[in-house]
């Protein structure tokens, strides 16, 4: 489950149990930007951290595209790409939260999410050998989060909040001025527990038919 990466089967593409192909370098290097961007934003390099989170994020769609146009879609790489993800996505919250401007309730919310899909399609592909379909909704959630994150990481310019709630952990929402990222932030979060709701859906059909083929297999 999850809303990263692709299914080559469904787009009639081999994949290939090659290690080292260009989409692999690609996802190798995002990840090798994670700490690097961590020790930037925990240091003050706003702007430095800002611009190597949107490479390392925007760098997503580049990896997927070179897999498909040049069909180097591998093994490794369904499973290199969508963790890089996940990393990405954690070290984004994580390190928003540590310098103030994300509230927890949201950090808790993307981790929990991130661990179920994560686990949950590792179980799906594992115990039933079944994938959940990526949907294009899923990766607008995605795209919607990095933008709000970067925005988040950049910390201008601030705009004025809506005046309409005198909560700390709902930013944007009181008087006090906030990013524009935020309200990214809280767009992507929306659409993405609407689809983690559909992916859990159709885990649940997955294993179901996965399981009255087996029995079907059984009684022949």
């Amino acid at each position: 489950m999850g809303e990263t990466g692709g299914n080559a089967a469904q787009e009639g593409q081999q994949v290939t149990n090659k290690v080292l192909t260009a989409p692999n370098v690609i996802s190798a290097v995002r990840l090798c930007l994670v700490p690097v961007f961590l020790v930037l934003l925990l240091n003050g390099f706003d702007l430095a951290a800002t611009l190597l989170f949107a490479l390392a994020a925007g760098t997503d769609w580049v990896d997927g595209q070179v897999a498909r146009r040049t069909n180097q879609v591998s093994k490794l790489g369904q499973l290199l790409d969508p963790a890089v993800d996940r990393i990405l996505m954690i070290s984004g919250v994580v390190g928003l939260l540590a310098v103030g401007r994300l509230p927890l309730w949201i950090v808790a919310v993307v981790l929990a999410r991130d661990a179920l899909l994560l686990f949950g399609g590792a179980f799906l592909l594992k115990r039933f050998h079944a994938r959940v379909a990526v949907v294009y909704p899923g990766k607008v959630a995605t795209t919607l989060l990095y933008i709000g994150f970067a925005g988040l990481l950049l910390n201008w310019p601030l705009v004025p909040g809506l005046g309409v709630l005198d909560a700390a952990w709902l930013p944007g929402w009181g008087a006090d001025p906030c990013s524009w990222g935020i309200w990214f932030a809280y767009a992507g979060l929306v659409l993405s527990l609407a689809t983690t709701a559909y992916y859990v859906r159709a885990g649940v059909g997955a294993m179901r038919l996965a399981g009255s083929q087996t029995k079907t297999g059984g009684c022949r």
